[in-house]
């Protein structure tokens, strides 16, 4: 069984319209940094991004910033975290942020957001790795998403035996349980996956 130690929160780095969001992203990181639980982020200071790590870091957790050069002052990388690894390129940062998580958590975003989602189920199903994948539903965010991936599964082009799970979590309560449940299903070296997971994709 494998352990989660990090998890790579994907968010926005706007706050959205809806103050329940930011209150989630807050929750989230509060009940992680409380239990020891380290984050892994876009490394920004703004929106739910740093919402999530602000609040890891009030309850005594640990962050871990990634963010690409190019971004820096856009998103305004937030120094106060204990470790920011600034990358070249968008390719090193995603190779960076799998590399140093043991599961992954969508909360609500925008197009960045969904771009990183996806495409940690894509190499989930092309079995690159078995590391939890998450969704934070608030206020019925991500439903329009689970309603096209089962119409897609309705249609056949998601097959039962591609073994792609998307968890779904309707609080920030439910967050860890979950990952923790689906992490003990697998050994630490099957979820580690292929080592080459972006630079071959």
């Amino acid at each position: 069984m494998s352990t989660i130690r990090t998890v790579c929160v994907y968010c926005g780095s706007g706050p959205g319209t809806d103050a329940a969001f930011i209150e989630a992203a807050r929750d989230l990181g509060k009940i992680m940094g409380r239990e020891g639980v380290g984050l892994v982020y876009g490394g920004g200071s703004k929106g739910l991004m740093g919402a999530v790590a602000n609040s890891v870091l009030d309850n005594g957790g640990h962050v871990t910033g990634i963010i690409p050069e190019f971004l820096q002052n856009r998103e305004q990388t937030l120094r106060r975290a204990q470790e920011v690894i600034i990358t070249p390129d968008m390719h090193v940062r995603k190779q960076t942020m799998f590399d140093r998580a043991d599961a992954f958590v969508a909360l609500p975003g925008g197009i960045g957001t969904l771009e990183e989602l996806v495409e940690q189920l894509t190499w989930a199903q092309l079995g690159r790795h078995k590391k939890p994948i998450l969704i934070l539903n608030i206020k019925s965010f991500w439903d329009p998403l689970c309603a096209l991936l089962d119409h897609m599964r309705r249609l056949d082009f998601i097959r039962l035996e591609l073994g792609v799970t998307l968890l779904v979590a309707n609080s920030p309560a439910e967050v860890l349980p979950k990952l923790r449940a689906a992490a003990a299903l697998v050994s630490e070296q099957e979820k580690q996956g292929k080592p080459e997971t972006v630079e071959r994709m």
